[in-house]
């Protein structure tokens, strides 16, 4: 099974950016789904980016559309999740993800297979 270690989160201001970076080894990120999810203090665990196996056009949550972009190094075999115009409530704990459910389930938490330790994405002033 692929293992995920994120690394790239911290404390930024509102505007601000950060990448988040998730490492994988132990599988290749092509074989899978991978993707991003985040948890918030008192909320549930909710989706945010996936991109496909084969490439294509990546899935975004309505909330960081147009804000956050999704991309992979397979000769790295890592995924990244470029932030941009970050606001408070970003404010999560953000999980890399590893899926091998069909394309048409991406965005559903329990099928993902392998989860990172997370990285803490904190957006005050």
């Amino acid at each position: 099974q692929v293992q995920l270690v994120e690394s790239g989160g911290g404390l930024v201001q509102p505007g601000g950016s950060l990448r988040l970076s998730c490492a994988a080894t132990g599988g290749r990120i092509y074989d899978y789904i991978m993707g991003w999810f985040r948890q918030a203090p008192g909320k549930e665990r909710e989706f945010v980016s996936v991109v496909n196996r084969g490439g294509g056009t990546p899935d975004y949550s309505d909330s960081v559309k147009g804000r956050f972009t999704i991309s992979r190094d397979g000769a790295k075999n890592t995924v990244f999740l470029q932030m941009n115009s970050l606001q408070p409530e970003d404010t999560a704990v953000y999980y890399c993800s590893a899926s091998r459910s069909p394309w048409g389930l991406r965005r559903k938490d329990s099928l993902v297979v392998s989860w990172g330790q997370g990285t803490q994405v904190t957006v005050s002033s």
